[in-house]
């Protein structure tokens, strides 16, 4: 009786508290309307107050206008309009500038992000006080199988290079502490990914299985460049790749050795031994494709490291839609 008294004070406090839902849309003119709706009645239902701050990354259809009329319906809305697209992340990283709820919640425009799960997201942050963030993960993926291969190579070199705990789904629908956002939003290089800033942030995360929903309208805005740029984005939170291509060329340089020591040895021992020109391009191959490689990865850290010196901007604001009557409210 006393732990279920317990458990029910701890839930009466938290509904009446606020989460923050942060939205980035792209091109989402038709659906935008529909996902904060349906999201807020959850959160009614639930008995927890809410914002959203929803984030046009550069759509030129009518995103913006959906989210403009949205914000004339409930004060609690709030729309930011970016001058660009700079990506998901940048535009999480501009909504996270505005909201102030005890817990912050993530999703995605189309509905695959489902509503109708967000109160199971919620449900288990309040009922591990020792957990800051929550992580989405689903039964069942409605993604094509290049997209899942592909996230699964992402899954495992992120958790390689970023120090995530093993075990953990890390996807667009998490649900986190406010200390957590504070921490996030510390962050102002020009090469955000939210991802890697909350497993810098914490190591206190779950997953929550839920239904993957399939896509309402249109189809994903990642393409694979795209993806290829999310991925890179990892190498402002890890030194794996330098110190791996550190190994690699003190590897490369014992073979080297090793091979010249071999050949010497054998010109000794038969001296008509003929030397091999196409093993010898296939090395001289091998090894320019990994010194090129190697500079490469060196280049794009320096090109982060130039980018950030110069204040690169994460996002460029044109708009804010904000009708909180509350201090200290960025506007």
């Amino acid at each position: 009786m006393g732990a279920g008294g317990s458990a029910y004070r701890r839930l009466e406090k938290w509904a009446r508290m606020k989460v923050s839902v942060v939205i980035p849309c792209y091109y989402s003119e038709a659906m935008i309307a529909k996902v904060v709706r349906l999201t807020r009645d959850e959160l009614k239902k639930g008995g927890f107050d809410y914002e959203f701050v929803l984030v046009n990354d550069g759509s030129t259809d009518g995103t913006f206008e959906q989210i403009e009329m949205l914000c004339s319906e409930d004060d609690a809305i709030v729309g930011i309009d970016c001058t660009k697209n700079l990506g998901q992340h940048a535009a999480l990283m501009a909504g996270l500038q505005h909201v102030d709820g005890e817990l912050v919640m993530l999703m995605d425009d189309d509905m695959q992000t489902h509503p109708s799960q967000c109160l199971t997201l919620i449900q288990a942050i309040i009922d591990h006080p020792e957990c800051d963030i929550v992580f989405a993960s689903w039964r069942v993926h409605r993604e094509s199988l290049w997209r899942r291969l592909g996230s699964r190579f992402a899954t495992w070199s992120m958790r390689v290079m970023t120090g995530r705990p093993k075990g953990i789904y890390s996807g667009s629908f998490v649900v986190m502490r406010k200390c957590i956002r504070d921490e996030v939003v510390r962050y102002t290089g020009p090469y955000p990914y939210v991802h890697g800033l909350l497993f810098r942030a914490s190591d206190r995360m779950m997953n929550v299985e839920v239904e993957h929903y399939e896509r309402a309208v249109g189809s994903s805005g990642y393409t694979m460049k795209s993806l290829i740029k999310l991925w890179a984005s990892v190498l402002g939170f890890s030194m794996l790749p330098l110190r791996a291509c550190s190994i690699m060329g003190a590897v490369l340089g014992v073979i080297g050795i090793v091979s010249a020591i071999a050949v010497a040895i054998q010109r000794v021992l038969d001296p008509t031994m003929q030397m091999g020109w196409p093993s010898l391009m296939a090395v001289m191959l091998i090894c320019s494709g990994l010194i090129l490689l190697s500079l490469g990865i060196i280049g794009e850290y320096l090109g982060r490291l130039f980018m950030t010196a110069n204040k690169a901007p994460q996002y460029v604001v044109r708009t804010v839609v904000d009708n909180r009557d509350r201090e200290g409210v960025l506007r």
